[in-house]
Order: structure tokens, then sequence, then C-alpha cells
């Protein structure tokens, strides 16, 4: 079956926050797709409502399995269920997680510029923020950790966690294998729990797949708390359903205990049906999306080199969010965002809300029908044309 990626959809009534935006704007901001999920969970979730019953559920060991299968088939990666927990989302179980695993004034450390959200986890249950600034390479257009530093700030007597972002967003990054265990192996020295969001696995657009925590040696994850979720994968954000993966008995006992005391871990009534389907099903779909945002990806990288060659695609292999840099025309990308929006209509995240050296990018979403896209980058030539 071919998938419908082209058709475009009018969002603004359907209380899209990404589309509460003025006639004549063009949000390419909120990391939600502007495409319809796979028709299989379409049909589970019709399913689901036509059997009239909307009463309090729990997750299934269906729900467990579906998951188990995904990674084994989409990542040659395996978990056994029992390591798995149920949770209403990947931010949630973050939230949850910094309140129960830290003390009020503990340091919570990540790998800067990241997604902004998880700065609000940490400041909003009373933690410091620590940042180990990832090194940028102009020329290569690509990150790479700064390793001493990393280790200098988890020996820190404070940070008692860590927040790692695997794939990273915004940059792209693909952590290889060996990243991960270097980075599970210093936190393990310095005894510093590890969350790693892997909202993004599923969304590797070319060459090495990503590596899910989990599926690392039992000796390197006693530490590491690993969250996955179909939201990003299938535009299911609204469901509210995530999965916990911890190998760890007494850790993996903590965790539930912190989900179940700052998250109230009650499935949406139609998580459960959805996300079964998607992790059965959804192969097929997935598989036409990343050749689709992959083209989309194509498209913007030879508009810019041919048309805009000031601007850089910075984005790794990952994600549908594209990370753009701007340097050659501004060290504010704030600015630059809201002039673009004010002059043209085209609506992107600057790139200070990430941190690090963000105020010189910005991140565009590509999660929507190729003309959007190609509307994007008109707007963005005409900017700088006009």
């Amino acid at each position: 079956m071919n998938y419908d990626f082209d058709t475009m959809i009018d969002r603004k009534a359907s209380n899209s926050i990404k589309w509460e935006v003025k006639d004549g704007e063009l949000p390419m901001t909120i990391a939600d797709m502007d495409f319809k999920t796979a028709p299989e969970i379409l049909e589970a979730m019709r399913r689901k409502v036509d059997s009239g019953v909307f009463g309090y559920e729990y997750p299934t060991k269906e729900y467990f399995k579906a998951v188990q299968s995904w990674y084994e088939k989409e990542h040659a990666s395996s978990a056994p269920t029992s390591w798995m927990t149920f949770t209403t989302g990947v931010i949630p179980a973050i939230t949850a997680s910094v309140n129960h695993f830290s003390q009020t004034g503990d340091k919570v450390l990540m790998l800067e510029p990241i997604y902004n959200t998880f700065y609000n986890s940490i400041v909003n249950s009373g933690r410091q923020i620590l940042a180990s600034q990832m090194v940028y390479d102009p020329d290569k257009l690509r990150y790479a950790v700064d390793w001493a530093d990393l280790e200098e700030k988890l020996a820190d007597p404070l940070t008692t966690m860590m927040i790692l972002c695997n794939p990273h967003n915004p940059t792209g990054h693909v952590w290889s294998k060996d990243e991960l265990e270097k980075i599970l192996l210093l936190a393990q020295k310095h005894g510093v729990i590890v969350i790693s969001d892997e909202i993004h696995g599923d969304l590797v657009l070319e060459g090495e797949d990503y590596t899910p925590v989990f599926a690392l040696d039992e000796k390197l994850i006693k530490n590491a708390i690993t969250l996955v979720s179909p939201s990003k994968t299938f535009n299911l954000a609204g469901l509210h359903a995530a999965t916990g993966i911890v190998a760890d008995p007494v850790l993996r006992e903590r965790f539930v205990r912190a989900v179940n005391k700052y998250e109230v871990a009650e499935p949406n009534l139609l998580a459960i049906p959805a996300s079964i389907a998607a992790y059965t099903e959804g192969n097929a779909w997935v598989h036409q999306l990343k050749d689709y945002v992959l083209g989309n990806r194509n498209y913007l990288a030879d508009f810019l080199k041919k048309n805009l060659p000031q601007i850089k695609l910075a984005s790794e292999n990952s994600t549908y969010l594209v990370w753009v840099d701007v340097s050659a025309v501004t060290d504010d990308s704030a600015d630059f965002a809201r002039q673009l929006r004010e002059k043209t209509g085209l609506i992107v995240n600057p790139g200070t809300v990430y941190g690090g050296n963000g105020n010189k990018f910005i991140r565009i979403s590509l999660a929507c029908p190729l003309s959007q896209v190609k509307d994007a980058a008109s707007r963005l030539q005409k900017f700088f044309t006009e």
C-alpha cells in the first residue's frame, strides 16, 4: 500500500497548538506532524470507539509484547516485558523521576543544545540545570561531546541525574554504541542516574540505526531508565502513551514508585489499542514516512545550497526536525525568527530556547507535505531578497 503524505490537512479548527496562528502564517515549529496517522491505527481506534464503553483501563500484556516486538523487528534490540512500565508520556516520566531520584537543589546534567522542555522538568522541580556544551565544528556542521567537561560535571557532588536525548533533539545526532557506552560508564563511575529520552528513535532517516540504551550490556545500564513512545513516530502525542524500560530490578521498582507518586499513569482510552496497532501493523507506514521526510530534507538542503548558501543545514541523520546554521547572518536567532515571522509569516523555532550555541541556529519541522516545505523555502528566500 502507498500511503498519502501529500494531502494538505486544515488543522486550524482542530485545537492544534501548532496551528493557532494568523491567516497566512505558516508554522514549522512544534514537533508534531501535519500528516494523518497510519490507517491501521485509525481502524483500531474506531473499533474501540464502537465498543461504546469508556471506563478505567490498564495497559495489557499485549501492549508490552507489542513494544517488545517492535524493537526486535525495527531495531534488532530486545528487552524483556518484565523491564517495562507504562507511563502517560516521556516528559511526565522524566518529571516524576527528577522529583523522586533527586533532592531540591541537586543538579541535572544535559548536553546542550537540547530539547527545551527538559528545562521545565528540572526547574519546576526545584533542581538546578547543569549543561555540558557540545563542541560544534562549523566546517563539518557537526557536534561532538566535550568528554573532559562531561566527566567534570558528572563528578560534581550535586549532580545526581543526567537527561540524555537519544537520538539528539535538536541536532539530529544519532549516538553511536561507543558514545552511549562511554556516557553510561562515566555516569556509573560517578553514581549518576541517566534518563534516556528515545522518543525520536524510530526516525533515523538514513545511515546507521540508533542504539536503544536498554540494548547495551546490562552491566552498563544498572543506573539507566529508557523512555520510548509511539507519539512522534505515529503522530499520537495527544493519546499520552509511553513506556519506561529499566533493567535493574531495584531501580525499576523505584521508577514504578516515582510514576505512581507523581503521575497518574492511567492510559487514555484510545492509547492502548492505538499503540498496539502502531507497534504491530505500522512498519510499512513508518518506512514510507521516513522516505518522505528524507525527501523533504533533501529538497530543503538543495534549495539552500542553490539559493541561500549563507544558511547551512547542520542537522544530522535523525528526526523530522532540521537544525539550521544561520550564524553567517545573525547571532540572535530569536530576533531573526521574530523578523522572519513579521515579514513573511513563516514561523520557526529560534535556537536560543535550546541553550548552547542556539543563538546562531533555528529549528524547522519538515513533517508536512512537500508543498508546505516549498512554501517555507520560498518565504525564507523572500525574507533575504527583500
